[in-house]
């Protein structure tokens, strides 16, 4: 496990540093940090503030994934699935959670909304060919590859 030094700045006095639930944790939980509680209702999304902006090291990205149980037990996880924080990014995060419920539901400054978790990536060359190389699988796309 690697460990590194992540600059964050809070934009809001009452925002909350991510913290990580258990010693072995991949992703630390981020918290709403608004004036006023957010209402999402069924089918609607609202982007939720931090009051945090961070510096993600160069060679990584910040991915803000969905905390099971907010999405389990209310319905609510971000919008786009997985949220990308870029290292050049500078920004207020903030998470866009979407309701998938079918009640509304009410997001208080405090709250864990979601989970980041820093990871390494590779940029890749993308080199124009005429043909790429055979395999067994082919074309065979969506379930092609069987049920068991």
């Amino acid at each position: 496990m690697t460990k590194f030094d992540v600059n964050i700045k809070k934009l809001n006095e009452n925002a909350v540093i991510p913290t990580y639930g258990t010693e072995y944790a991949a992703g630390a939980d981020l918290y709403a940090c608004m004036d006023e509680a957010v209402t999402i209702n069924p089918g609607e999304t609202a982007f939720i503030k931090t009051g945090l902006a961070m510096e993600v090291p160069v060679g990584y990205a910040g991915l803000i994934y969905a905390r099971s149980g907010l999405a389990c037990k209310k319905g609510l996880a971000p919008a786009n699935k997985v949220g990308v924080i870029d290292s050049d990014y500078r920004g207020e995060i903030m998470v866009a959670l979407h309701n998938h419920s079918n009640e509304a539901v009410l997001v208080e400054s405090g709250e864990r909304i979601a989970q980041l978790v820093i990871t390494p990536y590779i940029v890749a060359a993308f080199n124009q060919v005429d043909e790429l190389e055979d395999t067994v699988r082919g074309e065979g796309g969506f379930g092609s590859t069987g049920r068991k």
